[in-house]
């Protein structure tokens, strides 16, 4: 299952972002620095959500919020990502890694122009479930 998941990751940026500056600054996380522009990020997320058969199935954003009141800060946004037929499979597995569905990404508006697209691995996320009891 963690295999799967990985490439199907892997795979989802791939055909959103190319091999775009694939960084790891914090343990169990991948983030892509690219030249995008946020809005333009958040986009091609949606496209590539879509053309996996996934659903978008959460957003939050501080900074939409921030806007609203007239405050004006970075761009960042946190988007839920779900798959029935993976979900199932993790719930399997353990019932109670089912909080960590589902998948999240964080898109991050880049100082100077620019956004980062990070997530948490799949190992990360799941060891906890699966490990040390």
């Amino acid at each position: 299952m963690k295999s799967r998941l990985r490439l199907l990751l892997l795979a989802l940026f791939m055909i959103a972002f190319g091999s775009q500056g694939l960084a790891a600054d914090r343990v169990g996380w991948v983030q892509y620095e690219t030249d995008i522009p946020y809005a333009k990020m958040i986009k091609r997320l949606n496209a590539a959500v879509k053309a996996e058969k996934m659903l978008l199935v959460s957003r939050a954003s501080a900074s939409s919020g921030a806007k609203r009141r007239k405050i004006k800060i970075q761009g960042n946004m946190v988007v839920g990502v779900y798959r029935n037929d993976y979900a199932l499979r993790m719930l399997d597995a353990s019932v109670e890694a089912g909080i960590e569905a589902p998948i999240r990404f964080y898109i991050t508006e880049r100082s100077g122009g620019g956004s980062t697209l990070s997530y948490k691995t799949p190992v990360t996320t799941q060891l906890p479930y699966f490990c040390c009891h």
